[in-house]
């Protein structure tokens, strides 16, 4: 078979993003109410500023924001998160940058898988914020080692899909109908599924130990717990929510309110409480109820370089001994004005922001740089100052620990909240992982560095030529 006979990546994953997006509406009808307030939002901003739209139209990220969706699961073994690796490399994505949350009383370590490649992203930018259950942190040693044994007995991927990822693996991709049918294959790992893999009594163990622990070990398989749309303006959509009957959670996680929106700025509606089957000791099934599954939305900002997040997170941190959000949201407007007056030391202008190198940018010819014939190479600062290039923020593409934390925590309840020893192990996520996860600044500062010269080059090549 000829290689140009695959199904692309890129293609895959569009497939598999909107297959998801409509299994979980189907699930999760909020989930399609909340999709109709983001697309009111975003027309509603889009039409308000004319600028805006025309940025995000030359930078052609513009159609990407309404496919835009970010989902995330839980694994519980290396095994599980070993196969996701394997499964998601077939749609183009693959794994970014590393989150220990147990610094915020969450038990798992985690990763994102997404494209890479900037023609990607502008494909579809599906992001995948995958954790791993770090079972080191259950301190019951007889309960850890139950809760290992219950979930080495499971097989998250139909034979199926772990056939259909060998042979693309294999053969360097997949036909039409192989295609389809891994799109088909592969959602089943994130079907929801009521029946659990446990009886009660040893459910409420896993839930007294944390919330968390008991979602990844007691049931088929990791279902998707969410699925988030990207919105140009996440105070909109907060105020909006109740309107649409909707409870937003008390405090939108990330930066501040900023004219100039930087990394990612997350909400969402509390988990859904679900009837659940457990088994019970005559062999049969007995009626409970579980609580996993939530709405989010995200507003996505700039990509900051190292200095520029440095930056961020001590801001953060000044704001946070302050006041600390509660998770009943009881300190939501003393938070929020805390973590304003923190951040005022961080410039809210595009060129402020450049000219101290807080932040990763695109650049391409002004109309009047597209005219221009230089001799030779220039300081981009006085490109830019003569008009004839100009600069786009470069969007984030990735996620904070503190905020995935505190969307973990608002949907998990007060009581979920706990103290775990701070415990980062890259190395071994890695390990489990079967590879290494890939550097976001690498990534940002290669996308501004070829912008840089593609448009040098191309202020020179006129004259070159002649």
């Amino acid at each position: 078979m000829k290689e140009n006979s695959y199904v692309s990546a890129d293609d895959i994953r569009s497939a598999f993003s909107a297959a998801m997006s409509a299994m979980y509406r189907d699930e999760v009808p909020a989930y399609g109410t909340l999709m109709e307030l983001v697309a009111k939002v975003n027309a509603d901003t889009l039409a308000a500023d004319a600028n805006l739209k025309e940025r995000l139209d030359a930078t052609d990220t513009l159609d990407r924001i309404s496919e835009e969706r970010h989902g995330a699961i839980r694994l519980g073994t290396p095994a599980e998160l070993s196969m996701m690796r394997r499964v998601f490399a077939v749609m183009g994505m693959y794994p970014v940058g590393y989150y220990d949350l147990s610094t915020a009383g969450v038990p798992v370590h985690s990763t994102a898988f997404r494209p890479v490649g900037e023609a990607s992203l502008k494909r579809n930018p599906f992001r995948v914020f995958t954790s791993l259950l770090r079972m080191d942190l259950i301190a019951d040693e007889a309960l850890r080692a139950e809760a290992d044994a219950i979930l080495n007995e499971r097989r998250i991927f139909t034979p199926a899909a772990v056939e259909l990822t060998e042979k693309a693996e294999r053969d360097g991709g997949l036909d039409k109908v192989d295609a389809e049918h891994f799109v088909a294959q592969v959602l089943e790992t994130f079907r929801w599924h009521d029946k659990a893999n446990v009886g009660g009594d040893m459910y409420e163990r896993l839930h007294d130990a944390h919330r968390l622990i008991a979602d990844v070990v007691s049931f088929k398989g990791p279902h998707i717990n969410h699925l988030t749309p990207r919105t140009l303006d996440i105070d909109r959509v907060q105020a909006l929510m109740p309107e649409y009957g909707i409870a937003p959670k008390a405090v939108v996680e990330g930066p501040p309110t900023r004219n100039c929106p930087i990394l990612l700025r997350q909400t969402s509606f509390k988990a859904l409480e679900e009837a659940v089957s457990f088994r019970d000791a005559a062999g049969g099934w007995k009626t409970g109820s579980h609580t996993a599954r939530f709405g989010e939305i995200e507003q996505r900002g700039l990509a900051l370089t190292p200095k520029g997040r440095g930056l961020y997170d001590r801001l953060l941190d000044e704001s946070r001994k302050i006041v600390r959000p509660a998770a009943d949201g009881s300190n939501a407007r003393d938070y929020a004005a805390a973590l304003a007056t923190a951040f005022e030391p961080f410039p809210d202008s595009w060129a402020e922001i450049r000219e101290a190198g807080l932040g990763y940018f695109s650049y391409s010819l002004t109309e009047k740089g597209r005219q221009t014939k230089l001799p030779g190479r220039r300081n981009l600062d006085s490109l830019i100052a003569d008009g004839l290039v100009q600069f786009d923020p470069i969007v984030y593409e990735d996620f904070l620990p503190v905020s995935a934390a505190g969307i973990f925590q608002s949907n998990l309840g007060d009581g979920a909240q706990q103290e775990f020893v701070a415990s980062p192990n890259q190395k071994r996520f890695e390990a489990d992982l079967g590879a290494a996860v890939l550097n976001e600044f690498d990534h940002y500062a290669g996308i501004e560095k070829a912008s840089i010269e593609s448009c040098l080059k191309a202020l020179t090549a006129a004259v070159a030529a002649e």
